[in-house]
């Protein structure tokens, strides 16, 4: 028979799934990566309006609707100071697929990507996917990513390196002088800086800042979606914005493996960007309070936790047994060797759960952690 090829042979099932399957149908699930928030009704109302028009029963541009494209730009004049031309923003099948094509369209046979360890799972397997060897990178001690570590793992096969913030899974946020140091590091180099933005509205300190903004040639490619900021997980759209160059090239990738982003999500998300903000306020200001919570019990613990800054994770570091105790007891966390060797003894817990879910599973991890230490 016709072998496998030796790109997906290397690969596994995300450790995530795994833990989800393993779990009990009545866990507490801390494990899910999405807000538990509903899309905004004006996002929603879009998207149906569209399909009872019978406006999203064909396909669109391959880059996605003109509108939806001038509503991504009009988004990053305003929330970031970047003047994108819509000509070159490709709406996509979520994040994922945006981070898919890009590497698709810079990594050649051999060529090195340099990621944070513990990381977004992705990172490692698209890298793979396209031919790719991964360079994965140990974070500092606050779990943020030091542009000296970047420069130092950069060679002459190096062809990108990304950049996440804030980020998954550990929720931390980036500074201005990392982000400006990133941007250098991609001019000087001449490497891509991938930027993954993805949870760039769920901030609680600090602010968030693209290295788009400060680099002086064309080398940062910008990832984000809908997903997160606008809990819109299921609708899978996202984007990648970049030069004209480069979005030509990777318009090349995505007319092939998505022809175009969902039509009617395309609605919902143009609605989304360009109609009210409350609710993308609402939701930080939620997932903040329930941040606070969290780590407060942690120090009680007296596990060590760094402060996460953005997006909706936290990452203790806990001791050994401690993921299949606080599993066995019925709460889904996701051990952290799931993000990368550097992540082991460490634990991600999503805090996109309501207070008082969240409330009962702290008992049970509380009871965990006595029965380990």
């Amino acid at each position: 028979m016709t072998e496998f090829s030796s790109r997906v042979e290397q690969m596994s099932i995300s450790g995530i799934r795994e833990v989800f399957e393993a779990a009990g149908e009545d866990a507490i699930n801390l494990g899910l990566g999405q807000p538990d928030f509903p899309t905004p009704v004006h996002a929603r109302e879009a998207a149906t309006e569209a399909i009872d028009a019978g406006e999203a029963d064909g396909y669109t541009s391959n880059k996605g609707t003109r509108e939806l494209r001038e509503a991504i730009a009009a988004k990053h004049e305003r929330d970031n100071n970047l003047a994108v031309d819509p000509a070159n923003v490709i709406a996509t099948a979520g994040g994922s697929e945006a981070l898919h094509i890009v590497m698709e369209a810079h990594v050649e046979s051999g060529d090195e990507v340099v990621f944070p360890d513990p990381g977004f799972v992705s990172y490692d397997a698209l890298t793979r996917l396209a031919g790719g060897t991964a360079r994965p990178v140990p974070l500092r001690e606050d779990l943020t990513l030091d542009p000296a570590t970047v420069e130092e793992a950069i060679t002459d096969q190096t062809a990108a390196f990304v950049v996440n913030s804030p980020a998954n899974p550990t929720g931390a946020v980036q500074s201005v002088e990392d982000m400006r140091a990133f941007a250098r590091i991609a001019d000087e180099h001449d490497v891509v800086c991938v930027s993954d933005e993805v949870y760039e509205h769920m901030i609680f300190e600090g602010e968030h800042r693209s290295p788009a903004e400060f680099a002086e040639t064309d080398n940062v490619v910008l990832v984000n979606a809908c997903s997160k900021t606008y809990s819109m997980t299921g609708w899978r759209l996202g984007w990648v914005t970049a030069s004209h160059e480069r979005t030509e090239r990777m318009l090349r990738v995505h007319q092939y493996v998505q022809a175009c982003a969902s039509a009617p999500a395309q609605y919902a998300a143009e609605a989304a960007l360009s109609g009210p903000q409350d609710p993308v306020e609402e939701m930080a200001a939620a997932f903040e309070r329930r941040r606070d919570l969290l780590v407060d019990a942690f120090a009680e613990m007296g596990l060590d936790c760094p402060t996460p800054e953005g997006a909706f994770y936290a990452m203790p570091r806990v001791p050994e047994g401690w993921v299949d105790e606080v599993i066995d007891r019925g709460v889904v966390v996701v051990p952290g060797e799931a993000f990368g060797d550097e992540g082991e003894g460490y634990a991600r817990i999503s805090y996109a759960t309501d207070i008082e879910t969240l409330e009962e599973a702290l008992d049970i991890m509380r009871e965990a952690t006595a029965a380990v230490q």
